[in-house]
């Protein structure tokens, strides 16, 4: 029997955020689209996220400027596109003696992040008056010295990647999930696919390849014909935890006491989530979980902020970050995507590397605009920035 043979323009490999968004983007763009994954929709990183929807207030000491502000913009576009996938949500930052960022630092950051967010609603902040602190879920208050209040937004990560995915597919992308890239092989008309679904074999014939694996990237690479070499990358755990405890008056941006990291506690219905760690991840991606060491690492630094509080531990999970590969500390690298493309002037493969959940349609664009000389003119039929995104 031969195997189900689909022709399009664009194949996408990888069915995460990127993976979807990429996916929509090309519809809206006109194109033929097929994506492929593996598993089942958002099975990776893509559900294991921190479910923030922010501009990345803490990649601004890092000069990371670009990305917070087109992650700010974003961050607008899905507040208005996806009011029930996206809330705003009020973020604190306490400030203590011990804390190595001073009262005038943040304020000067938070100044830069409004500034970066278009002066929009959403952007403004405030200092809170001591009267205020003994509403804040039990904080520590001893040897604090001030409390500055923004906001961001918080989704569900997995819901609003099937919602991306099922956008895709309104506009005439077909998706398959179960269904793993054996092997594509370049020929004059762009790549011929092999691929082993639920129901057998396919093969999958497209003008452009998009490699948008995300942990797997450089795995789904070694199943390509290409003369292009995959990009150096390191592969960093991010873990978080679920503990019973109720926040009621928003997320908490906390420097951990170790080594003065970020972390958050962010409500989640009626419990709170804590994250995230930074540690390189050596092992496959498929291995992937939330060690001991890390736990410890989150409770502890939830009790340092806290005190008294004994969270029963319910739940602890772990996704990965792609980062390109280098010597300095994962916390300072440029978290922003980064591409590998086979043609710059005609290109037939495109692999996707990094990239954040808030970021993920304008990393689709982008994509759209390397892979757009590779492929015939077509005319758009929507525009991602006024997409609605449905629950």
């Amino acid at each position: 029997m031969s195997p189900a043979l689909i022709e399009t323009d664009i194949a996408v490999i990888g069915g995460g955020v990127h993976g979807t968004g990429i996916a929509q983007a090309a519809a809206a763009a006109g194109y033929n689209v097929a994506i492929f994954e593996k598993n089942h929709w958002a099975s990776g990183t893509s559900r294991r996220s921190s479910k923030l929807i922010h501009g990345g207030l803490r990649y601004l000491e890092t000069g990371q400027l670009p990305l917070v502000y087109h992650s700010l913009y974003e961050r607008y576009l899905l507040l208005k596109n996806a009011p029930k996938l996206v809330k705003p949500v009020k973020f604190f930052i306490p400030i203590y003696k011990e804390t190595g960022r001073r009262p005038w630092q943040i304020r000067a950051g938070l100044i830069l992040y409004f500034f970066l967010s278009g002066g929009r609603k959403l952007g403004r902040f405030r200092k809170l008056k001591r009267s205020e602190w003994d509403q804040l879920d039990g904080i520590n208050t001893q040897g604090l010295q001030a409390v500055f209040q923004y906001w961001d937004g918080q989704t569900d990560d997995k819901l609003l990647t099937e919602a991306v995915l099922r956008s895709a597919q309104s506009l005439g992308a077909q998706g398959f999930e179960q269904t793993e890239l054996l092997s594509a092989k370049k020929n004059e008309r762009g790549y011929l696919l092999k691929l082993e679904g639920p129901n057998g074999a396919i093969d999958c014939q497209c003008k452009v390849l998009v490699n948008a694996g995300g942990p797997w990237v450089n795995a789904v690479a070694e199943r390509i014909e290409t003369q292009v070499t995959a990009k150096p990358m390191e592969l960093v755990r991010g873990s978080h935890i679920l503990i019973d405890k109720k926040l009621d008056q928003g997320v908490f941006y906390m420097e951990a006491p170790t080594d003065g990291r970020a972390v958050f506690a962010m409500p989640w219905g009626d419990k709170a989530l804590i994250g995230t760690t930074e540690v390189s991840h050596t092992e496959a991606p498929d291995d992937v979980k939330a060690s001991d060491a890390e736990v410890q690492y989150l409770l502890h630094t939830f009790s340092h902020y806290f005190p008294g509080e004994a969270p029963k531990l319910l739940d602890a999970w772990a996704g990965l970050r792609v980062l390109p590969r280098s010597d300095e500390n994962a916390n300072k690298r440029d978290r922003d995507t980064f591409f590998l493309v086979d043609n710059e002037a005609k290109p037939s493969m495109v692999a996707v590397y990094g990239g954040k959940l808030t970021s993920y349609r304008h990393t689709s664009a982008r994509v759209i605009d390397y892979i757009r000389a590779g492929l015939p003119s077509r005319t758009p039929v929507a525009d991602t920035r006024s997409l609605p995104l449905n629950d």
